[in-house]
């Protein structure tokens, strides 16, 4: 499968005329898009882990096209080709990249995001109100638990055109398109938590945020078997959280948690055992 053309890797991430902004707002800790007046959220980490993809894969002529400072620039300038200089509203922008180093570019309408949202300080502890520069809970999605545990593998750990197991739990959570309602996977090995199925979950444990453990490769008996994502990856880095296990049994009917992704940025969530 891996190699073929109907297999390919990609990631989704967000574009928004609004991230411009960021440097002269003074958002220091958002790394690259405060060092580059851009309108990709993270486009960094999004390139970094197409890269670990195909090196995974062994696609060397995707890895070239995605190695070093060049393939940034590059990867900015097709982006923006594709969607045109009359686009001035956000949208969900799909990078796909084909074994032969080859990218498709694909384009989703997406709600407004504070920039507090996409590149908060901090997440507030349940209950606190948000202070300056902290994620907001404007919006709350209800965070349900599939019944049916998922196994890891490399299409877990890596984003691919392989997500069948990811629909099939949204399907039986009954989730419909423009819900405010995602569904947790469980890894069926552990018993834990593995992710959401198009977020990072966030859970409040011992006076702080946790969210569960990805090995840096992928690996069958590390980590929780799920997807190591762009905005997880700005959390665990800006400590707004840190890795630790968390049994899909300790989730709590209506305690307060966090989502994020690499679009919608972080999430004010609830849990919902009972659907």
């Amino acid at each position: 499968m891996p190699g073929t053309d109907d297999f390919y890797i990609f990631t989704s991430l967000r574009y928004d005329p609004s991230l411009q902004q960021v440097p002269s707002r003074g958002f220091r800790h958002a790394a690259w898009n405060y060092n580059h007046v851009s309108p990709f959220y993270c486009l960094d980490h999004h390139r970094d882990r197409l890269l670990r993809a195909a090196t995974h894969w062994g696609w060397q002529s995707a890895v070239y096209a995605l190695t070093g400072e060049q393939a940034l620039t590059k990867l900015a300038d097709s982006a923006n080709e594709f969607l045109g200089t009359a686009q001035m509203t956000p949208v969900r922008l799909r990078i796909i990249v084909h074994a032969h180093g080859t990218f498709e570019f694909q384009k989703f309408d997406t709600p407004d995001a504070a920039l507090e949202n996409l590149f908060p300080l901090r997440l507030p502890a349940p209950g606190a109100a948000p202070e300056s520069m902290e994620a907001v809970r404007s919006v709350v999605f209800a965070l349900l638990r599939d019944d049916v545990p998922v196994p890891s593998s490399e299409f877990t750990h890596h984003k691919t055109s392989k997500r069948d197991m990811y629909n099939e739990a949204r399907t039986r959570a009954g989730i419909k398109m423009g819900e405010r309602k995602e569904v947790l996977m469980v890894n069926a090995q552990s018993g834990e938590i593995m992710e959401g199925s198009i977020t990072t979950p966030y859970f409040w444990r011992n006076g702080q945020w946790i969210t569960p453990p990805v090995s840096a490769e992928f690996s069958s008996s590390l980590g929780s078997g799920g997807n190591n994502g762009t905005s997880r990856r700005y959390a665990l880095e800006n400590k707004l959280a840190v890795e630790e296990p968390i049994k899909a049994e300790s989730l709590l009917d209506g305690e307060e948690c966090w989502i994020s992704n690499g679009v919608s940025g972080f999430i004010a969530a609830q849990v919902q055992l009972s659907k």
